[in-house]
């Protein structure tokens, strides 16, 4: 079994940059820190901290042993629980936004008020289905509240990559299709594509466009848009086909 991979903010940041540069999106709240929806946020982690992951810089452990311990857990848990409670807030009917109650918060998870706030107080983490249940009642999974820190900021980044590259290839699905009625409309299409209007050769070379267009960027960012491109092509060609049996 192939071990997982080790969490990289650094690195995952540096492709949503490239991804925003190269797609020509400007989205100046992707990689924001501070506020409702930012990184910290997302993740659960002060700013001060995601600010140094980004910066590619080690959070100290509290036992100072460079080790993940029991107590680190509990309190990484705990905290995040109250993380929690302070930024996902309830609106009431004054139309203020006001923290949920213990009762309420132990009611969603299965628990009792008189437990969790003794669970708050001691900073002993609850079992992993209290957990759950607590994380689920915030509209998040499990592991905003267990995963270590550069895991819990890397999460949060690769959702946003992910969500960036969709975009990405929308745009360029939309893209292609407008090239593609060019083309059947008798226009150029794309310089440098061989083959009349609507043929293999045209397909082949919105490809070839493509992957040039991508050259210079990594592997893991290109290939799915060009693998998409390419299916988008290959189920072009099959309706044509289709058509003209």
């Amino acid at each position: 079994m192939s071990e997982k991979a080790a969490a990289d903010p650094v690195g995952t940041a540096r492709r949503i940059k490239s991804l925003l540069d190269r797609a020509g999106i400007e989205d100046k709240d992707a990689l924001r820190v501070e506020g409702e929806g930012g990184l910290a946020y997302a993740s659960g982690l002060p700013v001060e901290d995601v600010q140094a992951l980004l910066r590619g810089e080690s959070l100290p452990q509290s036992d100072g042993g460079g080790a993940d311990s029991v107590e680190d857990r509990h309190r990484r848990v705990v905290a995040r629980i109250v993380f929690l409670r302070r930024t996902r807030l309830r609106t009431s009917p004054d139309g203020q936004r006001r923290a949920y109650s213990l009762a309420d918060i132990a009611a969603g998870a299965g628990t009792s008020a008189q437990w969790l706030d003794k669970m708050l107080k001691t900073g002993k983490a609850p079992n992993l289905d209290h957990a759950a249940g607590i994380a689920d009642f915030f509209g998040e999974g499990i592991e905003f509240l267990v995963a270590e820190p550069a895991e819990a900021l890397d999460r949060v980044l690769q959702r946003i990559h992910k969500d960036l590259l969709e975009r990405t290839v929308a745009r360029q699905d939309a893209d292609i299709e407008r090239l593609r009625g060019t083309e059947r409309a008798g226009g150029s299409g794309i310089t440098g594509v061989e083959g009349g209007a609507g043929s293999p050769g045209s397909d082949l070379g919105i490809v070839g466009y493509a992957a040039r267009a991508l050259a210079d960027v990594p592997d893991d960012t290109a290939q799915p848009i060009i693998a998409l491109i390419e299916s988008i092509a290959r189920r072009s060609r099959e309706e044509r086909a289709r058509e003209s049996r």
